[in-house]
């Protein structure tokens, strides 16, 4: 296997390690993937905004709901992934689909929420870490069960529900 062979299938196990620490509640350990690099949306007031470590998993802790078992019966499904690794192997980009679906009590198993990531990468200290990721949502669903504010009023403001930095 190449470097940039190796460095795409890191690259996705960075990407699915992402859908599977929101699906499973693991917030600190979603903070921790973005301990070198900014998380931010379309859907905040300003796109340009970020977050990154704690703020991450203190956000996700603030507007996701967690059910009785401990998880926010999501499931996050990543598909289209398109790595490019740069000449230098130092960094890289890709972009991706997202849809998630959610089932509960209260909610019968469904499609919530699609749209893209657009990812940067860079290798630290011999490790891919995100550098920045945005979330661009494209299609909304029923979030009632998911998340504690309307996602599709688009003008959501990180500092209404963590105190950044």
């Amino acid at each position: 296997m190449t470097s940039g062979e190796q460095a795409v299938r890191s690259i996705k196990a960075l990407m699915y390690t992402y859908a599977e620490c929101v699906d499973l509640a693991r917030f600190d350990e979603l903070g921790e993937l973005f301990s070198h690099g900014v998380l931010t949306s379309t859907s905040a007031a300003d796109p340009d905004d970020g977050m990154s470590g704690d703020d991450v998993a203190a956000f996700y802790a603030a507007t996701n709901r967690v059910h009785d078992d401990g998880t926010l019966r999501t499931r996050h499904v990543s598909s289209n992934v398109i790595v490019e690794v740069a000449e230098d192997g130092q960094a890289a980009t890709a972009r991706s689909y997202f849809a998630v679906h959610q089932g509960t009590d209260a909610l019968p198993l469904q499609p919530i929420v699609a749209g893209r990531y657009e990812d940067d990468f860079a290798l630290v200290d011999g490790q891919w870490r995100f550098a920045r990721r945005m979330v661009i949502v494209d299609q909304i669903g029923d979030m009632r069960e998911h998340l504690t504010f309307d996602l599709s009023k688009g003008d959501v403001r990180y500092t209404d529900y963590v105190e950044l930095g």
